[in-house]
């Protein structure tokens, strides 16, 4: 399952962070800080976002 996690969360944090970055920038915050911090957030949630999925995946089959 963490082989599956790991995979899951190449797609699902990219997802994630992009999205955290369009956000901060769709909400005026154009400087670094901000979008470096949204990035980070995207990928920190996307930890706990993959692990879900992969426990569903795993315990359908």
């Amino acid at each position: 399952m963490f082989r599956l996690t790991l995979i899951l969360h190449l797609f699902i944090g990219s997802t994630l962070a992009g999205s955290g970055v369009i956000a901060s920038l769709t909400m005026g915050y154009d400087t670094l800080t901000p979008i470096l911090i949204a990035a980070a957030v995207g990928f920190l949630i996307a930890f706990r976002v993959s692990a879900m999925i992969a426990k569903a995946l795993t315990s359908q089959s």
